[in-house]
């Protein structure tokens, strides 16, 4: 992904953010807040960017497969592949379009057809019109019914696309119950960590003979309800993360596009966690 002006304005915030944080609240308690906000502040247009490329990337797989078939249309009236992109170039396949007047362009200056379109599925960078556009090369190449292939590779990208919307509304309400179960689980950590752990950890130093400066009459020290809290947002961090890839991979079939799931939930795992100990804090034993 390259890095772009709204990128750079992110990456710039963030550091004001944490050069703030660090400067006024090392120590406090809202430092660890601020530091998630500087983070979510630096993350977010990179999630934006995930949501928006993978957006795209469906809309050139539909729009390839439109002009697949408008290209297998052509040919078979007899006109040759190469005249066939020229022709087409002037229409509207939405995000596609630049790259077919690319294509057409360097067939128009006389590159071989098969050179241009690995230039095209290079410049495109979808492993679905990868593998459609290696097949109509080798096609090409051989000198057979072209026609044929190309028919064939319409047919096969839409199945493909078929599958992939049939899967995703198959596990929609899977992935919907996967932040639910998310939720509710970062509910138990700090119902544990605000309610549960200041109890224990009373009842720990009044075992051991805790007075009121916090030291124990055997020489022990009381334990700290935030030291022990300390390991559940280290929990959530890395329950959120996997439980993100996860989802990415059911719905998505790629790691890839799990990744902004796994960055949303860890994300709102720290705002969450840093949040309520800066408003809410632990409570004193």
């Amino acid at each position: 992904m390259k890095l772009t002006k709204v990128h750079w304005i992110g990456i710039i915030a963030s550091i004001v953010i944490l050069g703030l944080d660090m400067g006024f609240f090392w120590g406090e308690s809202m430092f660890p807040f601020l530091l998630s906000i500087g983070l979510a502040v630096v993350v977010l247009p990179f999630l934006i960017g995930l949501i928006i490329e993978s957006k795209v990337e469906q809309e050139k797989n539909e729009r390839f497969l439109e002009f697949t078939r408008n290209l297998a249309e052509s040919v078979k009236t007899g006109t040759p592949i190469g005249k066939s992109i020229t022709n087409m170039s002037s229409k509207d396949f939405g995000s596609l379009s630049p790259h077919i007047k690319k294509l057409a362009n360097q067939i128009g200056l006389g590159i071989p057809t098969s050179r241009a379109l690995q230039t095209f599925a290079i410049d495109v960078d979808s492993v679905v019109i990868k593998r459609a556009i290696s097949l109509i090369r080798e096609a090409e190449n051989a000198g057979g019914e072209i026609d044929y292939i190309l028919d064939s590779t319409a047919e096969s990208i839409y199945q493909i696309e078929k599958l992939k919307r049939e899967r995703k509304a198959a596990v929609s309400s899977l992935v919907v119950q996967g932040y639910i179960i998310f939720l509710i689980f970062v509910g138990i950590m700090l119902i544990m960590q605000f309610k549960i752990l200041p109890l224990t950890a009373g009842a720990q130093g009044i075992a051991s003979g805790q007075t009121l400066e916090g030291t124990s009459l055997t020489g022990g020290t009381a334990v700290d309800p935030e030291t022990l809290a300390r390991p559940f947002l280290y929990l959530l961090l890395v329950q959120g993360f996997f439980t993100g890839l996860t989802i990415g991979k059911l719905s998505e079939g790629t790691l890839r596009g799990g990744l902004k799931h796994s960055l949303i939930m860890v994300l709102a795992a720290f705002l969450i966690t840093s949040g309520a100990n800066a408003f809410i804090g632990v409570p004193s034993v």
